[in-house]
């Protein structure tokens, strides 16, 4: 256990790592799909593509990023919840 309660444990900082990739890999691949069926192109991978027009080029990266924000707390916050609850089982375990 960590001294510190307020400081995060090992397991909980790989958890968490963990989940933000799994979390961004899905996100990244929604906001794909997403992207193609509003538009009906593929999502652009290459941001210097002369043949991207500049608008979608700027509206894709601020989905983009928004959806890499979004995905990293939504995995920060499983991370803690999944972290609380296996320190409640041990503890219930322990006692």
């Amino acid at each position: 256990m960590a001294e510190n309660e307020t400081e995060p444990t090992l397991a909980l900082k790989i958890g968490t790592i963990v989940l933000t990739f799994a979390a961004g890999w899905a996100a990244q691949k929604a906001l794909a799909l997403i992207w193609k069926q509003v538009t009906g192109k593929d999502a652009p991978t290459k941001p210097d593509d002369p043949d991207l027009d500049l608008v979608q080029a700027t509206v894709f990266a601020a989905a983009a990023a928004g959806t890499a924000v979004l995905a990293k707390r939504v995995a920060a916050r499983g991370a803690q919840r999944a972290a609380a609850r296996i320190a409640a089982r041990s503890a219930r375990h322990t006692a």
